[in-house]
């Protein structure tokens, strides 16, 4: 055996997508130092979906609490069933833990389990339940933050990139959505997202019905857009606005057939959102566009991926909308509203050449 042989090793990382599937480069390059530890990573249920296939742990743990910050099944709503996680963790007998979470909480947790060794950023005052506590700094990304937990605990790292995995019948459910749109195997097709968790952050949808139509028309590319369920009431809008309707994929696609389309699209034009961390990790170009969030820390991570960001003397903001600043006149911040149509159109424009 080598040396990682018998290690038991826990990660803490759940919640969002877009924190999910970042944290592939550090269980990536953890796997590589110990390639015959167990490797268990804590996620959250619904979020984990995106991470379906990854070689570099042996086990996903679910936690659930109700949050109000996500989707929630509230499996762990009660304290006798946080309790039973806990001890279900403790009986695992790691030898050491890996905080990436920056909350109290999940150091509590991370203590609880027992684990002699402890990993983590020194945030919210608990650096006495670590062992090993890591300096977060905000002006740098999160997947480069989360591989200085590695390098703090003497990980040596040897890359960054991004990754995600697709089955043989998830690329086959691609073909034959598109196929039976009457899009040809090779014809382009361009990916939309206008949506955002917080609508204030994004675009203005007008915006993106403006920028469909155009790529439809001036480009010769098919557009499809993406969204969750709760989009489905935009439909009719962009509908509405445009000659010739695009294809939806609106609350009508599971998240792992979202990526599969998505792997099919020539790029992707989007708000910040956990779309384009999963455009971003399949290796599909993209243009993000941001407003009152910096892409310093959650921007997309690719060599292909491309932002448009104005920064305010306000920017970033604490996004409390609009007690810092006057709305525009379609009531979004004024530094997504300068963001224009030919600016991004002519940025897809170069993204199809």
């Amino acid at each position: 055996m080598k040396n990682g042989a018998g290690k038991r090793i826990l990660v803490l990382r759940y919640r969002f997508i877009g924190d999910t599937i970042l944290t592939v480069p550090f269980l990536r390059n953890l796997r590589y130092a110990e390639p015959d530890a167990r490797i268990v990573w804590v996620v959250a249920p619904g979020s984990s979906e995106v991470i379906q296939g990854i070689p570099y742990v042996d086990e996903l743990v679910y936690w659930d609490p109700v949050t109000a910050h996500a989707d929630s099944r509230g499996t762990h709503r009660t304290w006798s069933a946080k309790l039973a996680f806990i001890r279900q963790l403790r009986a695992e007998r790691f030898d050491k833990v890996y905080v990436l979470k920056r909350s109290l909480s999940s150091a509590i947790m991370a203590f609880l389990t027992g684990a002699p060794r402890r990993i983590g950023f020194n945030t919210e005052g608990r650096g006495l339940l670590l062992t090993t506590r890591v300096p977060y700094r905000h002006d740098r990304h999160e997947v480069l933050n989360f591989l200085d937990v590695l390098r703090a605990d003497g990980v040596p790292v040897m890359d960054d990139h991004m990754e995600a995995w697709l089955t043989g019948e998830e690329r086959r459910f691609a073909d034959r959505f598109l196929a039976d749109a009457g899009i040809a195997p090779d014809a382009p097709v361009v990916a939309i997202h206008p949506f955002a968790a917080n609508p204030q952050r994004a675009w203005h949808l007008d915006n993106f019905i403006e920028l469909a139509e155009r790529i439809q028309t001036e480009l010769g590319a098919r557009v499809i857009v993406f969204g969750g369920e709760r989009d489905r009431e935009a439909i009719g809008r962009i509908v509405a606005g445009m000659a010739n309707p695009p294809l939806f994929a609106i609350g009508a696609t599971s998240i792992r057939q979202t990526m599969a389309i998505l792997s099919r699209c020539s790029f992707l034009v989007c708000n910040d959102s956990g779309i384009m961390h999963l455009a971003a990790a399949l290796g599909i170009p993209l243009l993000a566009l941001f407003g009152p969030q910096s892409p310093v820390k959650f921007g997309p991570w690719g060599k292909d991926c491309e932002v448009i960001y104005r920064a305010f003397p306000c920017s970033p903001c604490r996004q409390k909308f609009f007690t810092e600043c006057e709305p525009s006149e379609r009531q979004s911040p004024r530094c997504v509203e300068a963001i224009g149509v030919d600016e991004v159109f002519g940025r897809c424009r170069q993204l199809m050449r």
